[in-house]
């Protein structure tokens, strides 16, 4: 019977472990408009338009520079667009820093934000996690 036990146990964790990976972290995009360059990591590089700019929530001097993300818009953040979210995720790739004042946690360009929620809510919740 122990051994039962602890074969239930460790299924139970392995399903919160994954689960934690998969939900990743939560915060806010907005989106920014061309032109993409310069950026503070690439220079004038064209790196496309599925593309972000990192907050100081995780900029961190730069290191933030290449990171793939899949972003996915999990609500509105205001009355203007009730249920903004298009049901589909993006990934993008971090290009940008979003300097202090930023208003977002990431500033998603504005092909991906569309991709993920309707541009005219401006603002949205999202939750995030590197690929």
């Amino acid at each position: 019977m122990a051994p039962k036990i602890g074969s239930v146990v460790m299924a139970i964790i392995v399903s919160l472990a994954m689960v934690s990976l998969v939900a990743g972290s939560s915060g806010t995009a907005t989106f920014y408009t061309p032109p993409y360059t310069p950026s503070a990591c690439t220079g004038f590089q064209q790196e496309g338009t599925m593309i972000a700019a990192a907050s100081d929530a995780f900029w961190n001097g730069g290191a933030a520079c290449g990171k793939m993300l899949a972003v996915t818009c999990v609500g509105a953040t205001n009355q203007g667009v009730p249920q903004p979210c298009t049901g589909r995720s993006v990934t993008v790739k971090i290009v940008d820093y979003c300097p202090a004042g930023c208003r977002g946690t990431i500033d998603l360009s504005q092909e991906a934000f569309a991709a993920i929620a309707n541009p005219d809510a401006g603002k949205i919740l999202i939750e995030y996690h590197e690929v």
